[in-house]
Order: structure tokens, then sequence, then C-alpha cells
């Protein structure tokens, strides 16, 4: 009965938003291992039958939180600084992107899984696409173009590198093998110490 009161006092968006956010919350606290569509139905007070009526099927539920994490992702390393040099904004963006997936671990491990996704939304592409276009601007502007120039072969490999240092960053602080090479490898070490010299050691002002 009271799942019965609950579920009628959703609106049609209000019901979309729910089971989305406690899709989100399970992954935050249980990894993708612990999500179910039965699971998110129960967490959001409706009934089992909800998520799939909604959605389709899990993948078109989880792909919803996937284009959030895009969105957010997005927002952590769209970084403004004209009157920095290139490379600082590049650590900077590096750094955001870092920080995005240990806050949110459970939306950064599923937004790479593709086959846990509706791999022709076009939502989904969209929002990932966006969260390249910071980076990519900060690439163009290191090789001393307009930021809105153009992708070629040298700028494609460079956004491709690094991307891939943040992004194996990303999973190895998240997997604990940093504890390996340091005894404090908790996130904000992680982030205010070992980071920055990654990223200093990969990407170094001009000069230095």
């Amino acid at each position: 009965m009271a799942e019965e009161t609950d579920r009628e006092s959703y609106h049609h968006g209000d019901l979309r938003d729910a089971l989305i956010q406690a899709t989100d919350a399970i992954l935050a606290e249980r990894g993708l291992e612990g999500f179910t569509l039965r699971g998110a139905a129960r967490r959001a007070h409706v009934s089992p039958a909800a998520p799939a009526h909604h959605f389709g099927s899990s993948a078109g539920l989880l792909t919803e939180v996937a284009i959030l994490g895009f969105q957010e992702l997005a927002r952590h390393i769209d970084i403004e600084g004209p009157a920095e040099s290139p490379t600082a904004r590049l650590k900077k963006q590096g750094a955001g992107y870092v920080r995005f997936a240990l806050a949110y671990p459970g939306r950064f491990q599923l937004m790479f899984r593709h086959d846990l996704l509706l791999a022709d939304d076009a939502r989904l592409a969209a929002a990932s696409e966006l969260a390249k276009v910071p980076i990519a601007r900060t690439i163009q502007a290191l090789l001393g173009r307009p930021e809105n120039a153009e992708i070629d072969a040298q700028a494609s490999a460079m956004i491709l590198a690094a991307w891939s240092a943040v992004h194996g960053f990303a999973h190895l602080a998240l997997s604990g093998k940093f504890s390996r090479l340091t005894p404090e490898a908790r996130s904000q070490h992680l982030l205010d110490e070992l980071l920055p010299d990654m990223l200093e050691a990969l990407w170094p002002e001009p000069g230095r």
C-alpha cells in the first residue's frame, strides 16, 4: 500500500527523475555490480515494472545516468583561463578529470561501458562529444592554433595522449593500485601531490 501511494504521487517526469537518481545513488554506493532494475525501482519506491516501462531496458536507464556523467565531466574540465598558458590550463583540466572520477566513481565506471549503454543514443553521443571540447580547445592553443580550428591528425594524437594519461590515472586511483607506490594513497594525497607531479612531468611549462 505504501508503495502504491508513493507511485501514484509521481508525475511522469518526476518518476523518470526519481529512477535516474535512484540508479545514480546505487552506482555511487555499490558500483555497477550492485545495480539491478528491481533495485532501482525499490529505491525509487515504484513498481518493479516502472523502469522498463519508462526506459525500455536497463541500458536505457543506465544511458540516462551516463549522460549525466558526461555533462558533469564537462563542467569539471571546462576551465576558462585566457590569461593562463595553454600548458597550465591543460594541467588544470587533467586534474578536473581525475577529480570528477574520484567524486563520481559509479558514473565514471559506467560512462565507458558501451556494452551496458544504448550505443546509438544521440543524446549520449552529444554529451560525450561535449566533454571532449574543452581539452580539444586547449590542445589547439598548445599547437598555436585558433581554439576552434579543425582537429587534424596531430591534434587528435595529442588529445588521445592527454585523455589516456588522466583516464589511466583515474582508473589506477579507483582500483587502489597507487597503494603500492605510496603509503598515502588517499584521494586528497593523489589529487594534491601525486597527480600534479605526474602532470608536470608530462606537460612542463615551456622554458622550465
